[in-house]
């Protein structure tokens, strides 16, 4: 787990955050990480940078974005994944090792994997 040391690093990290976002949020694609405290304490964060690496290294295109605490804290960290056209569905207990898993399965092959499931919104008619 990476420990940030001073101010100035937090807010460096914080602005190389918001210029990802910034720069992903013209896709149809938006991928949201809860990152309140009992997120943190669960590992949110590197989940959060997992999922950034994983989406350069297989060059897809989507906003990452970050909330607060989602009120499920027994599930954290929490992935809620939402495409243009598709019903959101929110993951639970999502680390870092199963991140290469979650993209290719469910922004590449369009399935989402079921067992990690805690959460779905159906796209309204």
């Amino acid at each position: 787990m990476s420990v940030v040391n001073s101010l100035e690093e937090f807010q460096r990290m914080r602005e190389e955050i918001s210029q990802s976002v910034r720069a992903s949020r013209r896709t149809d694609t938006v991928i949201t990480v809860g990152m309140g405290t009992c997120g943190i304490a669960a590992g949110a964060r590197e989940t959060l940078l997992a999922i950034q690496a994983e989406l350069v290294k297989r060059q897809i295109e989507a906003s990452v974005v970050t909330a607060g605490c989602i009120g499920v804290c027994v599930c954290e960290p929490l992935v809620d994944i939402q495409q243009a056209g598709h019903g959101r569905i929110v993951y639970a207990k999502i680390q870092p090792d199963m991140v290469p898993r979650l993209i290719e399965s469910h922004l590449i092959l369009g399935e989402p994997i079921r067992c990690w499931v805690v959460g779905r919104m159906e796209v309204e008619a």
